[in-house]
């Protein structure tokens, strides 16, 4: 087995997956993850691959999401880590099986459903990811209407399992999809 690759990641994903949103998000979650990565000093590439493999499962196996990432991935040589890594962002949403513990899993499970609202947020503006900035961002967090699809509760627990200010999390997921927001369709 050879270390996860962001080209690794898009061409499995590519074999599980045909829904466009779906590799929209995907791109989104991949480059909030380098972000991360770069905030802790850690290998960005592979956290961006983990980001984007993370709903590897899902448009085969919606009702069962994250129960078949294992089956699915090491199929294709994927290591034991990283598909635990992929499995813990459903932790106490679709499985019990890995709880998030590192930082690279507290992050994906931070950052998985805040970049659905801020796809949301930049999809309503002009510029869309151009010069959005944390505090606007932040005022459509607190509607609830906003985006209601994307579960506040999760990220907020996300956020205080990682320990990192919400702000703070905002800003490099930000950053990230700033500079993939092409590929993200934004």
């Amino acid at each position: 087995m050879s270390k996860l690759t962001l080209e690794m990641a898009k061409k499995i994903l590519a074999q599980h997956t045909t829904e466009e949103h779906l590799f929209h998000h995907a791109a989104a979650v991949s480059a909030a993850m380098g972000a991360m990565a770069e905030a802790y000093g850690e290998d960005k590439e592979h956290w961006a691959a983990i980001g984007w493999l993370h709903d590897v499962d899902y448009e085969k196996y919606p009702n069962e999401h994250c129960h078949h990432v294992r089956e699915l991935l090491e199929a294709e040589g994927v290591e034991e880590d990283d598909i635990k890594s992929i499995i813990s962002h459903g932790y106490g949403i679709t499985t019990d099986e890995v709880e998030p513990h590192t930082n690279l899993e507290k992050s994906l499970f931070a950052v998985d459903e805040l970049t659905g609202i801020i796809q949301a947020y930049a999809l309503m503006r002009p510029e869309r990811m151009d010069g959005m900035a944390v505090k606007s961002l932040k005022k459509k967090y607190k509607d609830k209407k906003f985006a209601a699809k994307c579960n506040r509760e999760i990220i907020n627990r996300g956020i205080e399992n990682l320990g990192m200010d919400l702000g703070k999390v905002m800003e490099y997921c930000i950053k990230g999809m700033q500079e993939h927001h092409e590929e993200i369709g934004l």
